[in-house]
């Protein structure tokens, strides 16, 4: 076990999200190293997401779980800032509302921010409910060193994955895009504007996060829209450069497959629940 004596906040935004909360947060609670606070932030959700987070804080009263809420717009971006602002950690961890950490996550983090050179740092994913995980994982991570190889510019951070030192967070947060209409990757925008100050983005392979593959049960519109937010994003801060398009290549390749597999999956496991 490793302790660097870097305290570690992890920063979960969420709407409508009473289906993966209460996974999410026991995974964040239970970590070998334990984070200094798990702040989940409610986006004007009107389902039980809150209920839910109240009652892991009854059953976990000694976990630093804090429950906030940002009312006053709604979106991912000024939803994930509040929390970012609210985290007192020396390191900001930063998951989605469905993302399930591996143990060892937090002991990860801090191993990676032990260069003070590190700025944030990001992992890999694996998909928690569809086939063969971990050689999802395997392939996730091939992918990621793929791009980081063609992408040498840019390290893109991951939203359901990622942690940035506290003071580089400070840096840039006035200069993110606020993202409105809702057409960016957040995620990349963080990252684009970190590699502008000069700061460095570590990938670490064994900074591993669950995450759902539910994405692919939108239409093909829906997620072409998705996958083409990288373009979006790109074109919003004038890079022309053609191997960042090898993400929205690969993403819109698999999903037919992807797709397929999911639902056959869902549909075996709706059989089995009736026998």
């Amino acid at each position: 076990m490793t302790n660097t004596g870097a305290t570690v906040s992890i920063v979960i935004p969420a709407y409508n999200e009473e289906n993966t909360i209460r996974p999410c947060l026991l995974a964040a609670v239970l970590q070998t190293v334990s984070a200094s606070e798990i702040i989940v932030v409610d986006n004007r959700s009107t389902d039980a997401t809150a209920d839910i987070v109240r009652a892991v804080q009854a059953e976990y009263p000694d976990a630093p779980i804090v429950y906030l809420q940002q009312n006053e717009e709604q979106g991912l971006v000024p939803t994930r800032n509040f929390g970012l602002d609210q985290a007192q950690g020396d390191l900001i961890g930063r998951i989605d509302a469905d993302s399930i950490l591996e143990p060892n996550w937090v002991e990860e983090v801090q191993k990676a921010f032990l260069e003070p050179a590190v700025a944030a740092a990001t992992g890999p994913v694996l998909y928690y409910d569809m086939p063969l995980r971990r050689f999802g994982l395997k392939a996730d991570d091939t992918l990621r060193q793929l791009v980081l190889k063609l992408t040498r510019e840019y390290h893109f951070l991951f939203g359901s994955n990622m942690a940035i030192r506290r003071e580089a967070w400070q840096a840039v947060r006035l200069e993110v895009c606020r993202d409105e209409d809702d057409e960016l990757h957040e995620d990349i925008d963080l990252s684009v504007h970190l590699a502008r100050h000069a700061f460095q983005v570590l990938y670490v392979p064994t900074m591993v996060s669950g995450m759902s593959a539910r994405r692919l049960e939108d239409s093909p519109r829906d997620y072409a829209y998705y996958a083409l937010r990288f373009d979006r994003t790109y074109a919003r801060h004038g890079i022309r450069n053609p191997a960042f398009r090898v993400p929205i290549v690969v993403f819109l390749a698999i999903y037919p497959l992807l797709k397929t597999i999911r639902a056959i999956r869902q549909r075996r496991q709706a059989l089995a629940e009736r026998e």
